[in-house]
């Protein structure tokens, strides 16, 4: 590597690749045609799901492409070719389309997977540049990603041309969508964890439980009524509080289960503070709710009760409560 060439112009540089991959998306916009319309409606009438394939920066681009069409609405996998010719070919069933990805279309790997395809009656639908490759003879139909030129100062690294056809995979996402009729709700649906996500960014206050949902009991109080207390509240424990309403200890099922076992029916009579399990893991208000989240994890918690800095009882966050009622199934 040479380090001597301080003249180089670095932005001015940078703006040329830039200009250079614009040219190339210019192009591409330019040069769809009915074939982009053929894809469309292709996928449109498939049965199955769209698997893509290339090798090397197309594969990348490939997956990429596979993962915004399965979130967007239309079912997609991406098939690695080499890995295809070792097995991987049962993943593609009957009614499927097939996206091939080669700026050449004489990729070796991906050609060598079109006499699978013909033979099991899959579509194939091409993106190249390669207009008369081999891959766009063995095609159902072609789109055309070809680029003028690379970003590539050397002319060597696919820079242009994946950027050419990661758009083109986006325009097919994206047409696909409208057709569809593909909602919100529906975008939605397929991400869970985005709302899960912007769930755990607030603090524990603000998704904790308080006052009549706690399930509260006292030191002193008999095991038969704090039985009582959890089945009502529903949070599979209850929390111990001293005069001072501080937190003394916390009662789980789990304990409760233990306490049966080895009590027999005259667990009830037993005191809270012979069954409680004395300095619980506990969290504060201001804590964040990915925080709470990591704590009961790490332990294998499902209730974490919440203090303020005197010590006192706050409230109470459960499991469910930070990942959104309703939306996720536990097996307890």
């Amino acid at each position: 590597m040479n380090n001597t060439q301080t003249s180089l112009d670095i932005i001015e540089e940078g703006k040329r690749a830039i200009d250079i991959e614009i040219e190339g998306l210019t192009q591409v916009r330019d040069n769809l045609d009915k074939e982009f319309e053929n894809a469309v409606k292709l996928i449109l009438k498939s049965r199955g799901r769209v698997v893509i394939t290339g090798i090397g920066k197309s594969g990348l681009v490939g997956r990429k492409i596979a993962a915004t069409l399965a979130s967007t609405g239309t079912p997609a996998i991406f098939l690695h070719p080499a890995e295809a010719l070792h097995g991987d070919l049962g993943m593609v069933m009957a009614g499927d389309v097939v996206i091939a990805i080669s700026n050449s279309g004489e990729t070796q790997e991906v050609n060598a997977l079109m006499p699978a395809f013909k033979e099991r009656r899959i579509p194939v639908i091409a993106f190249t540049g390669g207009l008369q490759s081999t891959l766009a003879r063995h095609a159902n139909c072609v789109i055309n990603t070809g680029v003028m030129r690379e970003a590539c100062s050397l002319g060597l690294a696919p820079t242009a041309s994946t950027t050419a056809c990661l758009a083109v995979g986006d325009a097919l996402a994206v047409v696909l969508l409208k057709l569809r009729r593909f909602s919100e709700k529906d975008f939605r649906r397929n991400h869970p964890s985005g709302t899960l996500g912007e769930r755990l960014k607030v603090s524990v206050g603000q998704v904790m439980l308080t006052g009549e949902e706690l399930p509260l009991v006292r030191t002193g109080q008999k095991m038969g009524s704090v039985a009582k207390i959890i089945d009502q509240k529903g949070l599979g424990a209850a929390l111990v509080l001293d005069g001072d309403d501080h937190l003394v200890g916390i009662v789980t099922d789990g304990d409760l289960r233990r306490a049966v076992v080895r009590f027999g029916q005259g667990f009830a009579e037993k005191n809270v503070e012979e069954i409680m399990t004395r300095n619980p893991k506990t969290v504060m208000p201001e804590a964040l709710a990915a925080d709470a989240l990591a704590l009961m994890e790490t332990h294998l918690i499902t209730v974490l009760p919440v203090v303020g800095q005197d010590g006192r009882l706050a409230g109470i966050v459960h499991l469910h409560d930070l990942l959104g009622k309703g939306q996720f199934k536990f097996i307890v």
